[in-house]
């Protein structure tokens, strides 16, 4: 501003906010005071323009999301010369913060590092602050060694590293907040701790994009890999009942024929050979259909969650003797991709019990819980087995990934001679932070 050209000289004492009777030292301070706005308004604008072009060159250079943050740490070190940079993300259900990476007197640590759970750092109770410290969810916070705001195990740790102020900024986006960046440094001056906290602003916001684009890509790339293997399960399901169930079939039907040709006529041990033959035939046709079932368990368009358990339940009946008693109460509304797991979990746990259990009667249950979650139960009264052996077997197996794909839980009870009991819980993931509107975040 001072550069600029004025009328007259009460313009200029107007723009520097002095009076018409100022005198030449008044005038000199004020110079000096603007000079100093536009100084620190430039280096302010330097940093930004360096931070950016850092994370441009960061993002070319790592290929991960861990590479990008760790070299970003030491840069933030390196140019704040401060005493320990440390990088906490909230976690997946936004319950709480954790530290994911720190930088201490220029040596990296993270959770996957040897030593990580031995490190001698407050991190409970840091976590625990900034998850709770509602204004620093949106803007930045700088704390002094003992500040009132801070837990007493953070006012002890500081004391003893000769840490005087730690500057606290946000991973904030306008959809949410992922984390922070917080910075230790063992000056309190004035002017070391403005310029500091204009270095980490300015670096947090471009890992915060960072961090953004990392997870929008992982998300994408999660849901290719989840539709690739869909149609490959629809691929194999497509395979199988246009060969081995259609086989099985045409089998079927030729030695049906050929029991009817042969009438008793037929020698004893031939009858009994077609027979078993023609049993055979049936079921592993059956099984060939339930395996097609079981690959491809969503349902149409049309159809919801209740439906679709009374359509498996009645291909069951379909296919064996078994009774199966179906019961749907009020069930919550799915977020996308919920109801597939779910099917296919019901699908797997009523072949389960149909196939191998020689239960009388078998129950599917399904249930909202609480409003919001949603219970199933598949229950057969059949011979059981012993507890240790429901770890193995494919089945199994997949029911357990299906339930961890929705982040559901999946008990199986049983005990032999005791039957079985396939009972999966789930509730719809919570982004609620206590004192705080989710919509804000």
């Amino acid at each position: 501003m001072c550069d600029e050209a004025y009328a007259s000289s009460d313009e200029l004492l107007s723009a520097l906010n002095l009076p018409a009777n100022a005198d030449v030292h008044q005038l000199r301070e004020a110079l000096a005071r603007e000079q100093g706005v536009r100084r620190r308004a430039e280096c302010a604008a330097e940093i930004q323009s360096d931070s950016v072009q850092l994370a441009l060159d960061l993002l070319v250079r790592e290929p991960d999301v861990t590479g990008f943050f760790r070299a970003f740490v030491q840069r933030v070190m390196e140019d704040s010369e401060a005493h320990a940079c440390g990088v906490w993300l909230l976690a997946d259900d936004r319950s709480r913060c954790d530290l994911w990476m720190a930088n201490i007197r220029g040596v990296y640590h993270a959770a996957d590092q040897p030593g990580w759970d031995t490190l001698a750092l407050p991190r409970e109770s840091m976590g625990g602050h900034l998850y709770r410290y509602e204004p620093g969810w949106t803007e930045t916070t700088v704390y002094s060694a003992r500040d009132s705001r801070l837990p007493e195990a953070l006012h002890d740790f500081n004391e003893a590293n000769g840490i005087a102020t730690i500057l606290v900024a946000p991973l904030a986006l306008p959809t949410g907040t992922l984390g922070w960046v917080a910075l230790a440094a063992q000056e309190a001056d004035g002017c070391e701790v403005g310029w500091r906290r204009t270095l980490v602003e300015a670096m947090a916001r471009q890992a915060t994009l960072a961090l953004h684009h990392s997870r929008v890509a992982e998300q994408s790339r999660a849901e290719e890999r989840a539709q690739a293997v869909l149609q490959e399960r629809n691929r194999i399901a497509r395979d199988i009942h246009d060969t081995l169930a259609q086989g099985f079939g045409a089998i079927h039907m030729q030695l049906q024929a050929a029991q009817r040709a042969g009438g008793s006529n037929l020698p004893p041990v031939v009858a009994k050979a077609l027979e078993t033959a023609v049993e055979l035939a049936r079921t592993h046709m059956i099984e060939a259909r339930r395996s097609v079932g079981a690959l491809r368990p969503q349902t149409d368009d049309t159809q919801d969650v209740g439906a679709a358990l009374h359509r498996i339940a009645d291909m069951a009946r379909r296919t064996s003797e078994v009774p199966v008693e179906v019961s749907v109460e009020s069930l919550p509304p799915f977020v996308a991709g919920v109801e597939r797991e779910i099917l296919g979990i019901a699908q797997e746990a009523l072949t389960n019990a149909v196939r191998h259990s020689r239960a009388r009667r078998i129950a599917v249950r399904a249930e909202g819980v609480r409003a919001v979650g949603f219970r199933l139960s598949v229950q057969d009264d059949g011979r059981g087995f012993a507890a240790e052996r429901h770890v193995a077997g494919f089945g199994m197996t997949s029911m357990r990934e299906r339930a961890e794909r929705i982040g559901a839980s999946l008990t199986i009870v049983t005990a032999p001679r005791a039957g079985t009991e396939v009972v999966l819980a789930w509730e719809p993931p919570s982004f609620s932070v206590p004192g705080q509107d989710h919509a804000a975040r």
